[in-house]
């Protein structure tokens, strides 16, 4: 059973060169209490699919095909009010920049004393004790003390805890993480991101974690989605995905991971660069930076299904090539 299923989402930019399809024919499922790494390059489409789940696309973008169910319910043409009951009680977001979720002149246990009562029908003292509880589950010290401080007294560190801590109030089926820990140091990066493997663990909260860092999927995520030029081009269990490859543009970004090279070796860098989503080239978006095109990548691929749940939007993938070399 799903908890989230898209199908087929296509949403758009209006721009003065034309319509810009962020996300393009996306479809993919978050079961309860997994962890989804959704991956790719900057401008790939990743952000943009977590901010339509969360239905926080405002002009000039619109969700102009598919849909997105989640707990059984459409969320696509739902009303504004519909949607602002789910966030922050049954979805959730954490995002890159803790200051967007926090009010730097407002102090924390005013946020997120008001985050509760605005979905639940409880005392100021009740809410108190949940804020403590939530800050101690994501590692702040003195909860009381920090409660009532201001955002600007918190490390950079500390206030994307505060965030995470928010994101948790109110025990969320899903909470979608857009890069939250690209702007912190490696030590508090591995602190939150055990922590949040733990909580989701501990909670059976589902997550979509967004980034760019293939380290990060490995050590965290059951499941991984790869998203080139506005669609999904992979998808599967996180090992097989990382360990046997199936689409040229996962081998590329595997192979230009530093530690994946041999020591004193030139790095490998994928050719080129991403194309223009508003004139994106007919065929397959990666066929001019692939070492294995040919003729027949000029169309449109075809989404071909493997065992295991694997997902490839590949006119030649890996796997097929390699038996063909057997």
């Amino acid at each position: 059973m799903s908890l989230l299923e898209i199908t087929s989402l296509r949403t758009e930019f209006s721009t003065r060169q034309g319509s810009l399809p962020a996300v393009d024919d996306v479809s993919l499922q978050v079961r309860p209490g997994e962890i989804l790494g959704l991956v790719g390059e900057s401008g790939s489409g990743k952000s943009v699919t977590g901010f339509s789940i969360m239905g926080l696309i405002d002009a000039p973008g619109k969700i102009t095909q598919g849909s997105i169910r989640f707990e059984g319910k459409e969320l696509v043409g739902a009303s504004e009010e519909a949607l602002r009951q789910l966030r922050g009680d049954r979805l959730a977001m954490i995002f890159q920049d803790p200051m967007m979720t926090l009010n730097p002149v407002l102090r924390v246990d005013t946020q997120m004393i008001e985050t509760l009562q605005a979905h639940r029908s409880i005392s100021a003292e009740q809410a108190r004790a949940r804020c403590r509880e939530v800050l101690v589950q994501v590692g702040i010290a003195s909860p009381d003390e920090r409660l009532k401080q201001y955002p600007h007294q918190f490390s950079g560190g500390m206030r994307q805890r505060v965030a995470i801590a928010i994101a948790l109030l109110l025990r969320p089926a899903l909470i979608i993480a857009d890069e939250p820990t690209t702007a912190l140091d490696v030590t508090v990066q591995g602190q939150i991101l055990f922590e949040m493997q733990r909580l989701t663990r501990e909670t059976g909260t589902a997550l979509i974690w967004i980034t760019h860092d293939l380290a990060v999927v490995a050590g965290l995520a059951h499941r991984v989605a790869v998203m080139y030029a506005g669609r999904i081009v992979e998808s599967g269990p996180v090992e097989q995905v990382l360990n046997a490859p199936l689409h040229p543009y996962t081998r590329g970004l595997l192979d230009s991971v530093p530690a994946n090279n041999a020591r004193g070796q030139r790095l490998h860098q994928i050719p080129g660069m991403t194309p223009s989503l508003v004139n994106r080239p007919k065929g397959c978006a990666f066929r001019n930076r692939c070492s294995f095109a040919g003729e027949d990548c000029a169309v449109d691929p075809p989404v071909r299904a493997f065992a295991d749940e694997r997902i490839v939007r590949c006119v030649r993938p890996l796997a097929v090539l390699s038996e063909a070399d057997a």
